[in-house]
């Protein structure tokens, strides 16, 4: 069994898509940030980021325990561990991953700070909510043009690189967005939706 130390945020929810999308057998361990149990010293030695997901596999490459940090990396890890998900070809690996990194350097980032700016922030700062959601608009822009393209974000197929984009487009009403304004992610997050190992991924580990 993988352990999976997780909560119910975005890139939490990335690695249990993957491992119920891979089939991969694993068990939940629930690390509640907002109690600050990614603190405990058990767990930062897991995960010295002291951040959520963490996974522990007791068989790694070599046969022995491996622990594994950042959500891109762990889907990488379960993707080439499963040989699903992510492209044999170098060239579709390669663009695979140059859609995983713009999901980990901007998705990510970028709606996660209008996520607390807008509802979380003490105080209002206008000027931060605005550079937020601007940003937050030029890549649903990104998204949605290269979903014009393609059925999905890379190599033509399903792949990590539309598991990690998609929890966080999930919450797209959290960043005051309106999915009609960019139909093709329209398009695309609808059809994920259905997939029923996305539906128990997100599940995982709580519905909040």
């Amino acid at each position: 069994m993988i352990e999976l130390y997780t909560w119910g945020t975005p890139n939490g929810r990335k690695v249990s898509i993957m491992l119920e999308e891979t089939g991969l057998p694993y068990n939940v361990h629930r690390i509640d940030i907002g109690k600050g149990e990614q603190h405990a010293p058990e767990y930062v030695a897991i995960n010295p980021n002291a951040k959520i997901p963490s996974i522990v596999d007791p068989y790694g490459p070599d046969g022995k325990p491996i622990a594994m940090m950042e959500s891109g990396a762990i889907l990488i890890y379960l993707a080439d561990k499963s040989r699903m998900l992510l492209p044999a070809s170098v060239r579709g690996r390669y663009e695979v991953l140059q859609w995983l990194m713009f999901q980990m350097g901007h998705i990510g980032p970028m709606f996660g700070q209008v996520h607390h700016f807008v509802r979380n922030a003490k105080e209002q700062v206008p000027y931060a909510i605005e550079r937020y959601l601007k940003e937050k608009d030029r890549l649903y822009g990104v998204l949605d043009r290269r979903l014009g393209e393609a059925e999905y974000l890379a190599a033509g197929e399903y792949t990590i690189a539309d598991i990690a984009t998609y929890p966080w487009v999930a919450r797209y009403e959290w960043h005051k967005t309106n999915l009609a304004d960019f139909p093709n992610v329209k398009r695309w997050f609808d059809a994920i939706s259905l997939r029923p190992a996305v539906q128990r991924g997100m599940a995982v580990p709580f519905k909040p």
